[in-house]
């Protein structure tokens, strides 16, 4: 595989899991499940942008409650609030369905019920919370960190879990191999080590919130799709930021 079609396949990736350009890719171009590899890579550009929104806001002397806010709106806006969207319909699915084909029926409505709404604003509030917590900062690695574990999780349920539908992201992207997961599981634990205790122990409380999320959507829906991998990022990216929240204060 030449470094120009990985190129291409990273560029992919960051087209489907952002709204940031990235230009025309050239033809043939990879599909959704060769480029997923790279997800975990996304995380990097993700976490940049929520460090630099939370540091700017810090660096103007506003409080720590404002700059965890403007960190979440930096992200939701580079990501197009698209892993919001799939906690939003993932919670609405589990919450309300009353069988398989009823939460999948549920999560592909584009509107969002009581169950969505109410995941939303949790996460939002616990997310600025968990940010806003110290006194002194966050380093950019954390935000790296998280960034890229989180996404590290996406990629570990395209492998693992069936996909729940026969259309959707969460089959389209379902063609790799568990070493696919080389990449990306490189630069958490490298980035884990950078961090130390915390940024283990965060890790730790990504690893759990992912076999939780995966356990519930294999045994309500069967697998995985679009909505779930979203909604297990947000819920692995903010179970992350509340053990560092403890461990770092």
């Amino acid at each position: 595989m030449s470094a120009r079609r990985r190129i291409e396949e990273a560029r992919l990736a960051l087209m489907m899991l952002t709204r940031l350009p990235v230009g025309r890719l050239a033809e043939p171009a990879p599909s959704l499940g060769q480029a997923s590899w790279a997800f975990p890579l996304v995380g990097l550009v993700i976490g940049l942008v929520g460090w630099a929104g939370f540091a700017a806001a810090l660096s103007c002397g506003l409080p720590a409650t404002l700059a965890g806010f403007l960190a979440v709106a930096t992200t939701a806006w580079a990501t197009g609030a698209l892993h919001h969207d799939g906690l939003a319909d993932f919670a609405d699915g589990i919450g309300g369905g009353r069988d398989r084909a009823h939460c999948l029926e549920i999560m592909r409505d584009s509107r969002i019920g009581s169950y969505g709404a109410v995941a939303l604003i949790l996460a939002i509030g616990i997310h600025v919370t968990a940010l806003s917590a110290g006194t002194a900062g966050i380093p950019l690695l954390a935000f790296l960190l998280l960034g890229v574990a989180s996404r590290l999780v996406m990629l570990a349920l395209l492998i693992w879990l069936p996909p729940a539908r026969t259309d959707g992201l969460g089959r389209g992207a379902t063609s790799q191999s568990a070493g696919a997961m080389v990449p990306g599981g490189v630069l958490v634990l490298l980035l884990a080590v950078l961090t130390g205790t915390d940024g283990m122990a965060a890790l730790v409380a990504i690893c759990v919130a992912a076999f939780v999320v995966a356990a519930l959507a294999r045994r309500r829906i069967g697998g995985q799709t679009g909505d779930v991998l979203g909604a297990a990022q947000m819920i692995c990216e903010i179970s992350g930021w509340i053990v560092w929240a403890a461990v770092a204060t």
